[in-house]
């Protein structure tokens, strides 16, 4: 069975995966999600976060738990950092999932891959160094129930600002990574082009699912069901 890192995009925490970690905990799986300094329930211990904060929260998970062939899993934002802490426990890893996830760019900051990055760094200014969560009304057309849209708002924490303005380091290509990029199709039907860039390695594949950008929250089973299936890819790979 697998051993699956979770971890959510901005504004979230390890609760955002409730759903998915009881689908893959009841398939025989262990599931371990995790929630970055300065958000939920580490919100108070960690205003001060960077993005190498991030990086090194999943590092010291992955180590603290004492996990081998890890399937490494981030959600949106969150592809930031665990495609740089993939690297620094490549030893410890099976595959990287992005789910309709952001991918590092050496030396460059999240907000760099954004259009609208310049609107991302003057809400941080002007939030006292947050960026501040989303209303309800810009959860529409993502696939989500009044239900589930009033758990993501009520749960949502300020996200730190330096996680997003900090610049990615890596040592070297994610294309060397075993990776899956899954891409949400409400959330329009190609990849950023950072992904797309890297989705022509022979180690990366690209997965679909028919939901919006939060399928933790839309389609649980569907996602669990889909990791599931990574992980045992990777074991008959490897076997």
């Amino acid at each position: 069975m697998g051993n699956f890192v979770l971890v959510p995009g901005a504004w979230l925490g390890a609760w955002a995966w409730d759903a998915v970690v009881e689908e893959l905990r009841a398939a025989g799986h262990d599931a371990h999600p995790l929630t970055l300094s300065g958000l939920a329930e580490r919100r108070a211990t960690g205003s001060w976060a960077g993005q190498q904060t991030h990086v090194h929260d999943i590092v010291d998970a992955v180590e603290r738990l004492d996990l081998h062939d890890v399937v490494l899993v981030g959600h949106s934002y969150a592809g930031v950092p665990v495609g740089q802490a993939a690297e620094l426990v490549s030893d410890r890893l099976a595959r990287v999932v992005f789910v309709d996830a952001d991918v590092p760019v050496d030396g460059e900051p999240f907000v760099s891959g954004w259009p609208g990055g310049a609107e991302v760094v003057a809400s941080v200014e002007a939030n006292d160094g947050f960026w501040p969560p989303l209303a309800a009304a810009d959860y529409a057309g993502q696939g989500l129930d009044e239900e589930q849209i009033a758990r993501i708002v009520a749960g949502s924490t300020p996200h730190p600002g330096a996680t997003l303005t900090e610049p990615a380091a890596l040592a070297r290509s994610l294309g060397e990574l075993p990776a899956v990029y899954v891409k949400c199709l409400l959330d329009g039907p190609e990849p950023p082009p950072a992904a797309a860039e890297l989705l022509k390695n022979d180690s990366w594949t690209l997965r679909t699912l028919d939901t919006g950008h939060w399928p933790m929250f839309s389609r649980p089973q569907e996602l669990a069901r889909l990791l599931a299936e990574v992980g045992e890819e990777q074991r008959e790979r490897e076997g």
